[in-house]
């Protein structure tokens, strides 16, 4: 089966292009993309046939091969270094427990400021 990378996707139009690794671009539709799968990224391994259509070649039976690595990913903290800041993290955290058994909330400062470090930690998982 032909293989190629996704040059253009779009999700809104449900469809996009292939560059094919035998040379030329393949019109790729949204439907003959894997079952749930509704976009592809540009860069995306395929392996998918091909049918003549109306206006040239057409991917069907799209397989993804790989995808692009994310950048955000790519810029990560090292695990390493993320394992230190979630201990430093529990043992703020667990200081802060003490005082709200106590019936205290921080201070406001004092709140922003860990509410603004627990975002932090959240976006570095999340990316």
């Amino acid at each position: 089966m032909p293989t190629g990378k996704v040059k253009f996707f779009d999700e809104d139009k449900g469809f996009g292009f292939v560059s094919s690794d035998e040379g030329g671009e393949v019109f790729l539709h949204a439907s003959s993309l894997p079952n749930g799968v509704t976009s592809v990224k540009p860069g995306t391994r395929l392996e998918f046939g091909i049918a003549d259509g109306k206006r040239g070649a057409q991917a069907l039976s799209v397989t993804i091969l790989s995808e692009p690595p994310s950048l955000s990913k790519m810029s990560r903290r090292p695990a390493e270094d993320m394992a230190i800041v979630v201990e430093d993290l529990i043992k703020l955290l667990d200081g802060i427990g003490g005082g709200l058994k106590r019936g205290r909330y921080p201070e406001g400062a004092h709140s922003r400021k860990v509410a603004a470090l627990l975002r932090k930690v959240a976006d570095d998982f999340d990316a």
